[in-house]
């Protein structure tokens, strides 16, 4: 089973993302989404952004991680 985490995009360079996932910060790759923009929301699996998804998508999904590991 894979799990994406849901993130948004502070600030990008390159290649390179900087995304925020419920309060904690990491660089993630973002090749498969070069149309991405800082401020929108990505799903992330093991180290690339692989999906955009809107905000309440992508709240959804944090609030069910949440509940399950919480």
């Amino acid at each position: 089973m894979c799990l994406g985490i849901p993130g948004k995009i502070i600030e990008l360079k390159g290649v390179k993302a900087t995304i925020d996932v419920a309060g904690t910060r990491k660089v993630v790759n973002m090749q498969l989404l070069p149309d991405a923009k800082t401020g929108e929301f990505v799903i992330v699996h093991a180290g690339f952004a692989i999906e955009k998804v809107d905000e309440a998508k992508a709240k959804e999904a944090l609030d069910l991680i949440d509940g399950i590991i919480g």
